[in-house]
């Protein structure tokens, strides 16, 4: 009865449980990690600036391969340079053998020539050299919690595009909340290290890690269990679902992709983290209202088996008449659907 009721409360609120288990283990859950992009930020990306590192092209030109390579990817920020694209009246040239590399970026073949777009894991898997100077001039933004990609051109690095996302404005308040209340908070992404830590210090993390992959991700959840923390990871991406089926409790943005949430236990619609601590505070709830029944459940039956069975007869001559006993029985039940029915009155 708590669980059903507690499912239909959750629904209303706009988290989505799969099941009675993610509600139990929610309740027990000492340590949240959480993805950046699309989960901690909007997850609307929008581009800044386009940047040369080469002579030989021009921005608009970068801005032409940048465009062709992405618009085969469906990853937010590849839609975001589409979008700046097409606001630019950019041309999309005709790519060849594309490919997504996981947790690096995107490579396809553009007039003949091999294109890849990403981070410097990306650039490494390209053979294509990221010079001391280039870092210094992404380090800029990224200081500003902005991401940069960098676009090669046959294994030259020849330019960068920066892509910005704000903060939800929620995230802030629902972080401090979780920590107060005992919860280790901790972020997960596959940005650079300056880009996290910018964010990080926004939003007082103490702990975050960078340029993680996603198997990166879930080894670092695998971590924290075997030193014996409860985990809930709660991401948006293709990158996160391994994290999110290993861990204790996977909690999807319903603004997210597909993969995420078939492999995550709780779904939240809106996509933010107010969602969790709503979450957090209706498993606590459904755990303490489920002990509740179970003392009216048996409390009844405790008192009036031994006073049936004559125990106290000698003493006060007094028997348990069956008509009070079909009452206690039925009054357990009342009790327990009662009691309940109150989670619908609960204020998340």
């Amino acid at each position: 009865m708590s669980v059903m009721v507690g499912i239909g409360k959750g629904a209303q609120n706009g988290i989505l449980i799969k099941n009675a288990e993610a509600l139990e283990k929610l309740d027990k859950v000492d340590t949240l990690i959480i993805d950046k992009t699309g989960t901690i930020t909007e997850g609307k990306p929008t581009v800044e600036k386009i940047g040369s590192f080469s002579k030989s092209y021009s921005e608009m030109e970068l801005l032409q391969f940048i465009v062709s390579l992405n618009s085969n990817s469906e990853h937010p920020l590849a839609e975001a340079t589409v979008k700046y694209g097409k606001e630019h009246n950019t041309e999309i040239l005709k790519s060849d053998n594309f490919s997504a590399v996981t947790g690096k970026g995107v490579e396809a073949k553009i007039e003949g020539k091999k294109i890849g777009l990403g981070n410097p894991k990306m650039m490494q898997y390209y053979n294509a050299k990221i010079t001391s100077a280039m870092e210094d001039k992404a380090k800029v933004y990224q200081q500003q919690g902005k991401t940069v990609s960098y676009l090669s051109v046959e294994k030259d690095v020849v330019g960068y595009v920066v892509i910005g996302d704000k903060i939800k404005a929620n995230s802030g308040k629902a972080i401090a909340h979780l920590q107060k209340n005992g919860i280790e908070v901790i972020m997960l992404t596959g940005d650079n290290y300056d880009t996290a830590k910018a964010v990080a210090d926004e939003l007082k993390l103490a702990d975050f890690k960078a340029s993680m992959l996603p198997e990166d991700k879930m080894k670092e959840v695998e971590k924290l269990q075997h030193q014996g923390k409860v985990i809930a990871m709660a991401g948006d991406g293709i990158n996160d679902a391994p994290a999110l089926a290993k861990s204790d409790v996977g909690i999807a943005m319903g603004t997210g992709t597909d993969v995420a949430i078939e492999s995550a236990m709780i779904t939240l619609i809106k996509g933010d983290l107010g969602g969790i601590v709503k979450a957090k505070n209706l498993s606590h709830s459904v755990m303490r209202n489920i002990k509740q029944n179970l003392f009216f459940a048996l409390i009844y039956n405790t008192l009036g088996i031994p006073i049936a069975a004559g125990l106290i007869f000698p003493f006060f001559g007094i028997l348990l008449s069956p008509m009070v006993a079909a009452f206690a029985m039925s009054f357990s039940s009342v009790s327990v659907i009662v009691n309940a029915l109150r989670l619908r009155s609960l204020k998340l």
